[in-house]
């Protein structure tokens, strides 16, 4: 089977910048090139920078993107979308117009042997408390339900104060150290204690394949900076970089590390 796992994408509504633009263009490239390639595709969160869906609304500018999905669906290839920290007010327009499975916090399969977990991973940092409570009270159905009231309009303005851009955040080395060992060792935890072989993850924008014993953590990275991507093929996971300029196939540039 056939697995291609992105997250991160941070898919702007409001593309303002040539840089969201061109991020922008790239991921729609991507999708164009991969579709009828795989069987499964997840996302594994923030595939849009923000996500409001109302009775009868949808955010217009999310048009492209969901086209190219809905064409990649249409060649037969399944899609699982996990809620990330930037995109978690689904309604009904994704699994009952789309065809795209949704999953609040993670996504378990086992296929060629392998038990197979993926999430986004913002549940699993460390020292990050205030998100916590933060992430609790969006993910409250009264307080989706209040913003549904409201006209779609000012939610969306509501909706961007409330979300942090995860690329405008300067992280200090120190801090993000701290969120890239909180993810894997929860994937250490998965692997060791034998509940999953592959542990595909996102959230930290930064790409990584480490071998963890017999199991492997994969964090696919982000399209922001790095356009990479986790590809699983019959059971082997590999780590790929989306390469440019259009015209040339994607090539596998990314470190592929073991631990001790």
């Amino acid at each position: 089977m056939r697995i291609c796992a992105i997250s991160d994408v941070h898919y702007k509504y409001h593309a303002d910048t040539a840089e969201d633009r061109e991020n922008q263009r790239i991921v729609l490239d991507f999708l164009t090139r991969i579709t009828g390639k795989y069987d499964l595709l997840v996302l594994a969160g923030d595939i849009f920078d923000l996500w409001y869906d109302g009775r009868y609304t949808l955010i217009k500018q999310y048009f492209p993107l969901l086209v190219k999905l809905y064409n990649i669906h249409s060649e037969g290839c399944r899609i699982v979308l996990i809620s990330g920290n930037h995109d978690f007010w689904f309604g009904d327009f994704l699994p009952q117009i789309m065809s795209i499975e949704l999953y609040a916090e993670k996504f378990q399969i086992t296929i060629d042997d392998r038990k197979m977990l993926f999430c986004h991973g913002d549940t699993h940092t460390v020292n990050d408390r205030r998100y916590n409570i933060l992430r609790r009270v969006l993910r409250f159905p009264l307080t989706s339900k209040l913003f549904s009231l409201i006209h779609p309009d000012l939610a969306l303005s509501l909706g961007s104060m409330l979300s942090r851009s995860s690329r405008e955040q300067k992280l200090h080395p120190e801090i993000r150290s701290k969120k890239n060992s909180g993810l894997l060792s929860y994937a250490t935890r998965q692997i060791q204690k034998g509940r999953s072989d592959i542990v595909v993850m996102g959230h930290s924008h930064d790409p990584q394949l480490l071998q963890i014993g017999t199991g492997f953590y994969a964090n696919c990275g982000d399209w922001l900076g790095h356009h990479s991507y986790v590809e699983i093929v019959d059971g082997e996971v590999s780590l790929h970089s989306f390469s440019q300029p259009f015209g040339e196939a994607p090539k596998c540039n990314l470190r592929q590390d073991k631990t001790r």
